[in-house]
């Protein structure tokens, strides 16, 4: 293990799926020696998808952490999903990469996942570099994905390398960097260098050139070197593309087959001698500054990802940002100011973790059974009360209610998914007392189909997904007056109360109520938004205003459960002007349960609209999807906003009722066989159409009538 961050190296594999990120890893580990045999997703039997279900999806649906030993350094190289359904598992590792290398499938290009990958890149300055892979697939073009690749993602993108003759007879790779061209056996592995064939050398010449130039562009001294004699020698060449793929103003294009293991080593040697350390990295922010990678700081690391493993409990992956960790060191959690021992510290590959006696500044390790630490803390020695900047992640864009079989195991099940989401951020539970429904708010339904498959599994609980109920509002359009009397005998004293009281609409500005004395004015911020205005306007005594209280109570009791679909109510003004009580017979209760009927009454009366949320939706897709995808939000009540183009993709905007949501992740995913991307957020509400109206407060009425039987 290495002792100094100068020669530690952090990259994190990103790609649209079935690019080939899995099968690289393989490769890798093998031109390493750290494994004596490369496995295949379709046997099963990879490093870095070990996990059953993995396996049986053969894809990448976590993100794992392997290292390699190669010549001076320790690369740390950390896979992830292809799905931005986990995106959760890609921005954790982006977090504490210090490369990401964007792998695109030679046969397919630049995809939809892809693009939005390079964005969460570029938000967090992540340097990074490209390869062109599969280039042994029939139908790869490495031209036109280079193309590609160029036009979305700009001119910084430099090719190093080209394949000679992609396709099925696929073993040459023309190095225009060291301008010598790498000949791999059949099976791939060590190639051998022989001379640019004279028919490729003018080619090669114009891209090294462009190479040398790109270094030379980072560095002033060098720029000049350049101009003098129009080339830079091999040291200052690599200083050169150093400090350009630092600053992110060089990402170099390489070409490989990994399922053949062909150009892997290339990369390996190069991500060694140029991508940049942890040492070479800028600052990272904490929550009141920055910190820099030192191994004489105080000790302080960073949980960027956490996992319950059977027969092992929490497995907690870290990242050093400054000192030393040994076993046994005892840290703080600044979050949370509990103590944590770490009693033994690994190193990974995959599922087989190798017990360690020390890590530094720079590294990742793994650490196991930490009691009171999740994913975004920082530990740290005592007195060193940092926090590192934590991982933002994203809104969910899915929503769906959970149910369990057997009502019984509702706690187990709440519980199992508190779990979860100590390791997943990006997973939400919201027991919705408002829609008397547990709803879980996720990235897309592979994720929810995941939480559901690894809570049945290792909690041994069967939970359901049922359609979630929708948060609607309700209003009213126009004033309305309407007086309740409730009176209640029944030996002894009674119950006796009248109210005569105004609804209307409100909206900010609205005059005084007509014809009324405001003798006491009240606005409420309703938790679920917008307000409510009570006004007390009652002159001469017939009721006396300590009853005001119990009336306004009993208008926010049928406020909360509107009289329509039980949905809360919202922007109305109630006016009390008169009423009448008895000496006797009226009390709180009594008061209160006539305000409630009266506003009953009155809301029916004053053209009482329901209001669904509407959101405004974002779908990144391909021209020949776009038919489809149209027609379907059509069938949706979508209304379109516009569109545009971002890269060679079409951006779609509109308008959608939440309601009419419901699976859109999977429609959308079988309309373009995964090859488009929405996200979704709450934009405001809008009124139900008459025929939706009726028809919900129909559904409401039989399932009260239901209750009452």
């Amino acid at each position: 293990m290495s002792t100094n961050p100068k020669y530690i190296r952090n990259v994190v594999l990103l790609g649209h799926s079935h690019s080939g990120k899995t099968s690289m890893i393989e490769a890798m580990l093998y031109e390493a020696k750290a494994i004596t045999r490369r496995g295949s997703i379709e046997t099963g039997n990879t490093v870095s998808d070990f996990s059953e279900i993995e396996q049986e999806r053969s894809a990448s649906l976590f993100s794992k952490l392997m290292h390699v030993s190669w010549k001076d350094s320790k690369i740390n190289i950390i896979d992830t999903p292809g799905s931005d359904d986990f995106v959760g598992e890609i921005l954790s590792s982006m977090k504490v990469a210090d490369t990401g290398i964007m792998v695109l499938n030679g046969a397919h290009g630049v995809e939809v996942g892809t693009e939005i990958i390079w964005e969460h890149k570029e938000k967090l300055g992540l340097p990074g570099l490209f390869v062109i892979n599969q280039c042994d697939h029939e139908k790869c073009d490495f031209d036109n994905t280079l193309e590609q690749a160029k036009a979305r993602f700009g001119p910084k993108l430099i090719p190093f390398q080209y394949p000679l003759n992609p396709g099925k007879s696929f073993n040459a790779i023309i190095d225009a960097l060291r301008m010598v061209m790498y000949e791999y056996p059949a099976d791939g592995g060590k190639p051998i260098k022989k001379e640019i064939p004279e028919s490729e050398k003018s080619k090669a010449i114009a891209m090294h050139n462009a190479i040398v130039e790109a270094a030379a562009e980072n560095d002033d001294t060098l720029m000049e070197h350049f101009f003098e004699s129009g080339t830079l020698d091999e040291i200052e060449l690599a200083h050169g593309l150093r400090k350009g793929i630092a600053n992110q103003s060089l990402f170099p294009i390489f070409c490989s087959s990994s399922i053949k293991n062909m150009g892997t080593g290339r990369i390996m040697g190069f991500i060694n001698d140029i991508c940049p350390s942890p040492d070479d990295r800028p600052s990272s922010k904490t929550k009141t500054g920055e910190i820099k990678i030192d191994i004489s700081s105080p000790t302080t690391l960073f949980i960027y990802k956490t996992f319950s493993e059977p027969k092992v409990g929490k497995v907690s992956y870290f990242k050093v940002y400054s000192g030393k960790v040994k076993p046994g060191d005892e840290l703080i959690n600044n979050h949370n100011r509990t103590h944590e021992r770490l009693n033994q510290i690994f190193v990974s590959n995959g599922k087989t973790r190798e017990q360690v006696q020390e890590l530094v500044a720079g590294d990742l390790g793994v650490v196991v059974k930490l009691k009171d630490t999740h994913t975004n803390n920082t530990l740290s020695v005592k007195g060193n009360e940092i926090e590192i900047d934590p991982i933002h992640f994203p809104e969910p864009r899915i929503r769906t209610a959970i149910t369990t079989e057997n009502k019984n195991d509702l706690e187990k099940l709440i519980k199992a998914i508190h779990e979860l989401q100590e390791e997943d951020p990006t997973l939400i539970l919201e027991q919705s007392q408002r829609l008397h429904q547990n709803i879980l708010h996720g990235q897309g339904q592979m994720h929810l189909d995941l939480v559901k498959y690894r809570i049945e599994k290792l909690h041994g609980v069967k939970m359901d997904f049922i359609k979630p109920k929708i948060p609607y509002l309700e209003t009213i359009n126009k004033l309305a007056d309407t007086s309740y009397r409730h009176k209640k005998q029944s030996g002894g004293s009674g119950q006796f109360a009248e109210v005569h009281m105004r609804v209307e609409p409100w909206y900010e500005g609205i005059p005084d109520p007509s014809g009324l004395t405001v003798r006491n004015r009240e606005m409420e911020e309703l938790s679920w938004g917008g307000k409510m205005a009570f006004f007390w306007c009652i002159v001469g005594g017939s009721i006396d205003s300590k009853f005001s209280s119990a009336i306004k109570k009993g208008i926010m009791n049928k406020m909360i459960e509107g009289p329509l679909t039980g949905s809360y109510c919202t922007n109305i003004r109630v006016s009390v002007f008169d009423g009448k009580m008895h000496p006797v017979d009226s009390n709180d209760m009594a008061f209160q349960i006539a305000g409630m009927q009266a506003f009953r009454e009155a809301f029916h009366s004053a053209a009482p609209q329901i209001m669904e949320p509407i959101y405004d939706l974002e779908i990144l897709c391909s021209d020949e999807v776009m038919g489809d995808i149209m027609g379907d939000l059509q069938t949706r009540r979508a209304i379109i906003m516009g569109m545009d183009t971002e890269g060679h993709y079409q951006k779609i905007k509109a308008r959608v009722p939440l309601s009419e949501m419901h699976n859109y992740s999977s429609t959308l995913r079988s309309l373009t066989q995964g090859k488009a991307k929405f996200s979704m957020k709450l934009s405001d509400y809008a009124s139900v159409p008459p025929d939706i109206q009726q028809r919900l407060i129909n559904e409401y009425k039989e399932h009260s009538k239901d209750l009452d039987e």
